[in-house]
């Protein structure tokens, strides 16, 4: 660890859990240069880190600035890891979030890229409205307000002629407090990095685009620009460098939403309606299905929010490879597979349609061929016997029956073989049965039998499917 920048305890810092030495390396580094980037790689903590910044220096109020996909889990994080509410911009707050924060009702907004002008730009003065500067720009007094910025997936204002870049700089500019998180701020080239060191006031300690171009030729390229990068405001460690502070499984809930919000709950109020009016159910097949209401109300909430949670999925696989280069991603439906091919054409798949010979030839493609970056994998025909070692990030889209189920996937990436701590993100979907679940998977570790002894098949026993449905459906769980 870095003695220049380690002066406090774990105990210093001002979070609900405790960090990871390296964890406080890095919020002490934040500290101290107030306007960084946070370059670690997936799975090593840049949101508790940058939480861990603003909050203990207490710079509020905070903005953070983040692509869709994340917004609820950056608003679960900070309740989470601090006594801090975080709002979500949306419809309803449009004109009222600055009222919300100075009546100290929220100490932090959320928003993503895209909503940026939506929420905080009053008008563009200029000739035409579709190229302009960041002179241009009227913003919302209410932007004074903040004293910090977080800016997540930085790499994503990378072109200073974008519009997500003129206005995160813009809202950005003046603030105490400015960390940018990004795996891979470089995506093309070294140029990717002038707009992200100017959001971060950071491009006139290179001496502007010139200067920072004539010290990248002097240092010799990237190695050499990196060193003096971390000097001035990058940190950045890699996986094996601290992998003594990390245990060897690190599990993530990630919160998305599902976008057939009104179909689940017509299915939670109106089982009935729900089988005749979405499943186009005869009215003696909706007569059978009534006598297991439980069971059949169970299966179809979990089917309906798997299938709901498919674009936020697509979101957060396509943010994930940007930042490693393959993803082993889990699901349960073969609808769900088909649609997930419709948006990653080039993945191979383990499923129960695919032959043997078909099976093997996807773990080869992904173990050996760097062009191979995503399997998709069915929970029940690849969570046993495959070693899946070139990819140290695993995805649930859908959750397994039992713990030792869920402990099964998770090992096809962590086995012998593997060189590499192994992050497994739950995409979890607020307000649906898919909490309760993980909840009784994980936590209660299984229901069905102790895990030593637990199968890795889908339980069959009828009895024991009427149990957990009854549990899962209860009112409190819904």
């Amino acid at each position: 660890m870095n003695s220049e920048y380690v002066n406090m305890g774990e105990n210093d810092i001002n979070l609900k859990v405790r960090p990871y030495p390296y964890q406080v390396e890095c919020i002490q580094y934040g500290l101290e240069k107030k306007r960084l980037m946070i370059g670690d790689p997936p799975g090593l903590g840049k949101t508790i880190e940058s939480i861990g910044i603003i909050n203990t220096a207490n710079a509020f109020p905070s903005l953070v600035i983040c692509p869709s996909a994340l917004k609820v889990n950056w608003q679960r994080e900070w309740e989470r890891f601090t006594d801090h509410k975080a709002l979500i911009l949306d419809n309803h707050t449009r004109t009222s979030w600055p009222y919300l924060l100075q009546m100290k009702i929220f100490d932090v907004v959320v928003v993503n890229y895209e909503s940026l002008r939506k929420f905080f730009v009053w008008g563009i003065e200029a000739e035409n409205p579709k190229s302009f500067r960041l002179k241009d720009v009227v913003f919302c007094p209410g932007v004074a307000l903040f004293k910090s910025v977080i800016i997540d997936e930085s790499h994503k204002v990378k072109d200073s002629t974008s519009q997500q870049a003129i206005f995160t700089k813009g809202i950005a500019n003046g603030k105490e407090y400015i960390i940018l998180l990004s795996g891979t701020p470089l995506v093309n080239n070294a140029a990717d990095l002038i707009p992200q060191l100017s959001i971060m006031d950071r491009l006139k300690d290179f001496g502007g685009v010139a200067g920072f171009a004539a010290l990248f030729a002097a240092q010799g390229g990237l190695k050499g620009i990196g060193e003096v990068l971390r000097k001035k405001c990058l940190i950045r460690r890699e996986k094996e460098t601290v992998l003594k502070d990390l245990p060897p499984k690190t599990r993530v809930q990630l919160f998305v939403d599902i976008d057939n919000r009104e179909e689940y709950n017509v299915a939670i109020e109106d089982i009935e309606k729900y089988l005749i009016e979405y499943k186009k159910c005869t009215n003696y097949e909706v007569a059978r299905k009534m006598r297991m209401k439980a069971l059949v109300r169970f299966m179809n909430l979990r089917s309906l929010a798997a299938r709901g949670k498919v674009k936020g999925a697509v979101d957060v696989v396509r943010l994930l490879l940007e930042s490693t280069s393959k993803v082993i991603l889990f699901c349960s439906y073969h609808e769900v597979v088909d649609e997930l091919y419709r948006h990653f054409p080039d993945a191979v798949s383990v499923t129960g349609r695919d032959s043997v010979q078909e099976k093997q030839a996807a773990v080869d493609a992904f173990q050996n061929d760097p062009n191979t970056h995503l399997i998709i994998c069915s929970i029940k025909a690849a969570g046993v016997g495959l070693t899946l070692t070139a990819s140290s990030t695993v995805v649930f889209l859908e959750m397994a029956w039992t713990y030792a189920d869920c402990l099964q996937a998770e090992d096809r990436a962590h086995r012998i073989g593997a060189k590499d701590n192994v992050t497994c993100y739950y995409l979890l979907a607020p307000n649906t049965i898919d909490a309760a679940l993980y909840t009784i998977v994980y936590k209660k570790k299984g229901m069905a039998q102790s895990l030593m002894a637990c199968s890795d098949e889908v339980p069959t026993d009828q009895k024991w499917f009427e149990e957990l449905a009854e549990e899962l459906t209860h009112p409190s769980n819904l």
